[in-house]
């Protein structure tokens, strides 16, 4: 953009030096010697509106071999530009598409609005695989900016889906603005991927969450109910509150709450929990153990039996949680 800039203000300059001279040498109008000029330096030839004098002559020469060099290498700026930038975004795109081709076990984001921006900040921030569909071209173009993995269209469309790579993803979250959309979505992506999570946003509105289930999604979120219960919560106890969002988030208590999953190769598999040495070796708090079948056990009991499949929920400090992690 540099090199345009100084290639126009050379071409202006040689402009007014043109003019200049015809109007001095020549005597000529200012009109008659801007054209002589422009017609010079462009190599158009409309033919001489001023008769020239030997030294307009002279003039006329330099002032070719000028002006018309400046003017060729602004053409192929410009052209350059164009060419390079048009080139940039068609194989910055195909460089986008084959990243998406190569994710595996990986969540489609569609909507980045509100919700979905704080999802894809969170997802970014706990190193998940993910791609954003977007209909909106300045979201999207905000959305490559931040570095993420995007696809302009609309997420409703099995052709995007599939872009995304829905049949081997893991997950899929509809945050779209509206409710009738989020629907189609989920339809798309539950007749592609029948195993897929899928986790959608609702408005609030009676019966719009019934509709999402019946749809296909395996959650429903309404982000109104879940702000007034907190709001509500931290007027009734917000000391617990507190302490969730201290635990969740990782603050100043140095905490985590988290979910590791047991492998059937883990040490601890098979393992009662008081034998686990999750207490004594790692300092982590058992708070919960989900089967794989989907049962729940708060609070387990010290004799309870970690399966292969199990998901511990924990709560310690980080760096107790990473190395209990590779254990398992």
């Amino acid at each position: 953009m540099q090199k345009i800039l100084f290639a126009i203000f050379m071409l202006v300059m040689i402009l007014c030096i043109g003019t200049s001279g015809y109007m001095l040498i020549e005597n000529g109008s200012f009109i008659d010697s801007l054209f002589m000029s422009v017609i010079t330096i462009t190599t158009v030839g409309y033919g001489e509106v001023i008769p020239l004098s030997p030294v307009g002559k002279y003039f006329t020469i330099c002032l070719i071999l000028v002006g018309v060099g400046f003017v060729l290498y602004l053409v192929g700026e410009v052209t350059e530009s164009m060419v390079e930038g048009g080139l940039r975004k068609i194989m910055g795109r195909n460089n986008m598409e084959k990243r998406v081709a190569a994710l595996k076990d990986h969540y489609i984001v569609c909507g980045f609005g509100r919700i979905g921006k704080v999802i894809c900040k969170n997802l970014k921030e706990s190193k998940l695989p993910f791609v954003v569909v977007e209909s909106d071209t300045q979201e999207v173009q905000k959305i490559d900016e931040l570095g993420y993995l995007a696809l302009p269209g609309s997420a409703s469309s099995d052709e995007m889906l599939l872009k995304a790579g829905i049949k081997e993803a893991k997950g899929l979250i509809a945050v779209v603005s509206s409710d009738a959309e989020n629907v189609y979505i989920i339809l798309s992506a539950r007749g592609l991927n029948p195993n897929l999570f899928i986790m959608a946003r609702s408005s609030g509105t009676e019966g719009t969450e019934t509709k999402l289930l019946r749809a296909g999604a395996n959650k429903v979120v309404s982000p109104y109910f879940i702000g007034a219960h907190r709001m509500a919560q931290l007027v009734v106890r917000p000391t617990v509150v507190d302490f969730l969002d201290l635990t969740v988030s990782g603050g100043e208590l140095g905490l985590r709450l988290e979910e590791l999953r047991v492998s059937e190769h883990s040490s601890l598999a098979s393992k009662r929990l008081m034998d686990s040495g999750l207490r004594k070796e790692y300092d982590l708090i058992v708070v919960a153990i989900k089967r794989e079948e989907g049962e729940m056990q708060f609070n387990p009991k010290p004799a309870t039996l970690i399966l292969p499949g199990d998901i511990l929920v924990v709560l310690g400090e980080h760096e107790h949680i990473s190395a209990l992690e590779k254990q398992l």
